[in-house]
């Protein structure tokens, strides 16, 4: 039996996946060198919510992205069609399109998909739309004659994907993930699989969330999932801190392409990293709760380096998912003890929703990017807001201050409500070594 599952990873293992291509929209840093600049230096991007009047509510504070889609060249067509996720979406995969050098004229498209991760798909229109046809929520029988003619597109998440597939010509495999918080993680590790069995040479893979509307703002002031620290936005979000109340809302979208390593040194492609590991676990315990051992973290975290065949004691660095609750960082620092042992200790750790909030299913495709350009740039992006570290949270988790340091695998993470638990291994490219 042990025979038959280790020649079925090999055979997984045949097909390696790198990354050839990123594209970023994220909160005060629209494109991949203003989002590495925003988290490298420390600086953070939570304001109080301008999107709509949050006046109400008890968190009133998110990290918008400053976006004008026609200035990054949506038509007036596509921004009425297409909601704010989608319209983000675009914008990132025809970044990492461009960056990675592929050619259109010279894809294969049934040879290119696409997988886009998402947690709440296209709230923000549907919010809105709900708003005029049912006369701002007074008519339970709403007035069809009021809907846009996209409403549909609006309902299903898979419109986000469409849109993105019909944009580059992908006729492959075309899929949307949607897992809470670890959407933008799981998102890419499917793609990584389809690559690695062979049904895709080239993946266009990410995550986008636009989730910063009433009704979603109103999900999380429910259960007090955010942080109500209103008079001091800037400082709101804060991992692993003391006083740490909540995390902060978010939005924003990451892209990559993603192709089998044979096919990007076929045509000379620049690689960014390798995807090595990925696994993914649920803890079948609590809608919102965590075990406080860290054990399906853990899990997650050793399958995915045994995937990856590396060592506890070869990470370098670790992008936590840290999203400023009580319950997370504890739960995470005790999952990383478990599944690293000793070299826990001695690993820099931190998390950039200290920088950017947390933006639920695109955060894991952002932490991501985060994580490949601090292999490239030999820079462990630090925790903003970590001035007084809670003592249960011990590990090193990079205060204040970035920190330079030569970085070949990134072990990056997430954590879902539903008890999603997620894992990814990155690596320098061997040619790059």
């Amino acid at each position: 039996m042990r025979h038959a599952r280790d020649t079925t990873q090999e055979r997984r293992m045949s097909r390696r996946a790198v990354i050839t291509g990123i594209g970023v929209v994220a909160p005060q840093g629209i494109g991949t060198k203003s989002f590495w600049q925003l988290i490298s230096e420390g600086r953070t991007a939570t304001r109080t919510i301008s999107l709509f009047d949050a006046s109400a509510f008890r968190s009133r504070i998110a990290a918008e992205c400053d976006f004008d889609a026609a200035a990054h060249g949506l038509t007036p067509q596509q921004t009425r069609r297409m909601d704010r996720a989608a319209q983000f979406a675009l914008v990132a995969a025809r970044e990492a399109v461009a960056g990675s050098g592929l050619e259109s004229d010279r894809l294969d498209p049934h040879r290119t998909g696409v997988t886009v991760g998402t947690a709440v798909g296209c709230t923000m229109s549907l919010d809105t739309e709900y708003r005029v046809v049912s006369d701002g929520g007074e008519r339970w029988a709403v007035d069809h004659t009021y809907a846009v003619p996209h409403l549909y597109d609006y309902m299903v998440p898979s419109s986000i994907s469409a849109e993105v597939a019909w944009d580059v010509g992908a006729q492959g495999p075309v899929t949307v993930v949607s897992t809470g918080c670890t959407s933008g993680l799981d998102s890419v590790g499917h793609a990584v699989s389809l690559i690695r069995e062979g049904a895709a040479d080239v993946m266009i893979a990410g995550s986008t969330e636009a989730p910063i509307s009433p009704i979603t703002v109103a999900c999380f002031d429910a259960i007090k999932a955010t942080s109500p620290r209103n008079d001091d936005p800037e400082h709101a979000s804060r991992p692993f801190d003391r006083s740490r109340n909540g995390f902060v809302l978010g939005e924003g979208c990451a892209f990559f392409v993603i192709e089998s390593l044979d096919h990007a040194l076929a045509r000379g492609a620049h690689i960014h990293a390798e995807i090595t590991g990925f696994a993914s676990r649920c803890n079948a315990y609590h809608m919102t709760g965590l075990r406080p051992d860290g054990k399906e973290m853990a899990e997650a975290i050793r399958l995915a380096l045994d995937e990856a065949r590396t060592d506890p004691t070869a990470v370098d660095y670790i992008n936590a998912h840290g999203s400023g609750t009580k319950q997370n960082d504890r739960h995470e620092t005790a999952a990383f003890k478990r599944a690293l042992g000793a070299h826990a200790h001695a690993t820099p750790v931190s998390s950039i929703k200290s920088m950017i909030g947390h933006s639920l299913g695109a955060i894991g495709s952002l932490e991501i990017a985060a994580s490949v350009l601090a292999i490239e740039n030999g820079l462990v992006p630090p925790t903003a807001n970590l001035h007084e570290p809670d003592p249960e949270c011990d590990l090193d988790y990079t205060p204040l201050t970035a920190r330079e340091r030569r970085i070949d695998t990134v072990l990056t993470v997430g954590s879902g409500f539903g008890g999603f638990q997620s894992a990814m291994v990155l690596a320098r490219p061997k040619e790059a070594a």
